[in-house]
């Protein structure tokens, strides 16, 4: 399953989107850190820190964070680990993780969650920030974080969904389509940036509901799968791995 039906406004055909996807984080890369700043107002590491806690990472724990771009989530797995030892860290973008090896003291490795450059039953926790909405396919991502973790190890997922309702529905249209685009073109003056943001919209606003995220994950082998919803938009997603027989 695909987490959203082809965007042709961004680009032509499936086997377009990785190509055009590393274009735009390529090229946004240096603004990257700012647009999460403002876009989040400023709350984002707070937020990826506490859903991390609640996830159960902690000091000793083998992690690996996928589309760790520019290190967002990255930072504040180093934080609750206590240092970047244990700590592996893959995205597709070489802009991205050219700002991620300056910023992070961590091993940061060029790859995609559809096909994870890492051996099997190595990690205790696979993290993804924001990301599951560029993969190619949601059972292949998942079947990677599976395969690469220990057995009775986690995934966690964190996502951005369409609120519901019909005020703050429109509230993140109008926040997400509108003004985070304007701002962007406003203060980085980068029309990739620019793109990377309308892009975000769009892929939230045609991404497949949890419950199907769920059923790719249960699909996948995890059990114990769990959709939170954190500020009527955050969505947090866990399975587990089940442990050897």
């Amino acid at each position: 399953m695909k987490p959203h039906p082809v965007l042709s406004q961004h680009y032509r055909s499936p086997e377009d989107k990785q190509k055009y996807l590393r274009r735009v984080f390529d090229r946004s890369a240096p603004h990257y850190e700012q647009i999460v700043r403002w876009g989040s107002f400023g709350s984002g590491s707070w937020y990826r820190r506490t859903a991390l806690q609640r996830a159960g990472l902690k000091p000793g724990m083998r992690t690996l964070d996928v589309a760790t771009g520019t290190g967002t989530t990255a930072r504040e797995i180093i934080a609750l680990l206590g240092g970047s030892d244990g700590l592996i860290c893959i995205d597709p973008s070489a802009g991205m993780l050219k700002i991620a090896r300056e910023s992070l003291g961590a091993v940061c490795v060029r790859g995609e969650a559809d096909r994870l450059p890492v051996h099997d039953n190595l990690f205790d926790m696979v993290t993804m920030g924001f990301a599951l909405r560029h993969v190619e396919t949601l059972e292949q991502a998942f079947g990677e974080y599976h395969r690469v973790l220990k057995p009775g190890g986690k995934t966690l997922i964190l996502e951005v969904t369409k609120p519901k309702g019909a005020v703050s529905g429109w509230f993140a249209r109008w926040y997400f389509g509108c003004v985070l685009p304007w701002l962007t073109r406003r203060l980085t003056a980068n029309r990739d940036s620019v793109e990377l943001v309308e892009y975000y919209w769009d892929t939230i606003d045609q991404m497949v509901p949890p419950d199907d995220v769920m059923a790719a994950m249960r699909n996948a082998g995890f059990q114990n799968v769990t959709h939170r919803v954190v500020l009527g938009c955050f969505s947090e997603y866990e399975g587990t791995k089940p442990p050897s027989v």
